[in-house]
């Protein structure tokens, strides 16, 4: 598991969340969504890392949000998590967000297209924080056994992985479940983001799509194969989301699918 002192809840057996936000768009937003996950988390016993962007540099158009301004946002992310008691989890995009935002987070987050940038690879390192690093749309499974190293090459053993699809065409993404093995063989942790991977990228208008109707079915099929973790977005309303709207999970609906994944992860971890 994660030697986080305070994720809660890591003696239950679960599978461990990485859930929240797409980005800080105001602290109304993030902590509604945090006092609803932690209400959940707790009931169900599934420990839990409050996501939230504290900017997004990636971004289709260039009118797009892309934050309230970083500190802002970041001290948003830190009031919270201790409002809360929750470990934090934020994504980073220059070397210069490192050493930033690791005052203010428990984990640092390095965007899938990014997972192959060396120096930002090792200043998330040289933090000392927990790296959770996606898997770009362009990898397979294996070849993240090279990023995972640079991170402990640099001096830090804390890594984690994460699957969120691959490119399928250039409107689509798909999940190869092998995937989740071949991470699985480095000795990371493997995370299944059960949102960006129904993503429907690269669309016309310039605002990303998304299938939400199949965040359980990707979501169940994870679990099956055994993830030590789940990450996905929600939002209190997402057709007011100001990113990624189209794919996240709609806040009223987490209990129920955390629920039904939490009853067959119990299952699994029979087998």
């Amino acid at each position: 598991m994660i030697d986080i002192s305070k994720l809660k809840h890591q003696e239950s057996g679960n599978f461990f969340l990485l859930a929240g936000p797409c980005v800080i768009e105001s602290e109304e937003v993030v902590d509604t969504t945090a006092k609803e996950l932690k209400r959940i988390s707790d009931l169900l016993r599934i420990p839990l890392v409050l996501k939230g962007s504290f900017k997004k540099a990636n971004r289709s158009r260039v009118n797009s949000f892309t934050g309230i301004g970083d500190i802002k946002a970041l001290e948003i992310l830190k009031s919270v998590g201790e409002r809360y008691d929750l470990p934090i989890v934020t994504d980073i995009h220059e070397t210069t967000d490192a050493q930033l935002a690791a005052q203010y987070v428990d984990i640092l987050q390095i965007p899938a297209f990014l997972c192959r940038q060396t120096d930002l690879l090792v200043a998330a390192a040289k933090t000392g924080k927990y790296v959770n690093i996606k898997k770009g749309q362009f990898l397979n499974g294996e070849s993240m056994r090279f990023a995972a190293q640079k991170v402990i090459d640099a001096g830090n053993d804390k890594v984690m992985l994460t699957e969120r699809g691959n490119s399928f065409g250039y409107q689509d993404l798909v999940v190869d479940y092998r995937n989740l093995v071949a991470m699985r063989d480095t000795g990371c942790p493997v995370i299944l983001d059960i949102t960006h991977s129904l993503q429907q990228p690269n669309q016309s208008s310039g605002v990303t799509g998304g299938n939400p109707e199949l965040i359980e079915t990707i979501a169940k099929a994870g679990i099956a194969v055994g993830v030590d973790g789940i990450f996905m977005e929600t939002h209190p309303n997402p057709a007011v989301a100001k990113s990624d709207g189209a794919n996240m999970l709609p806040l009223e609906k987490a209990e129920q699918l955390l629920t039904r994944l939490v009853k067959l992860r119990q299952t699994v971890n029979t087998l």
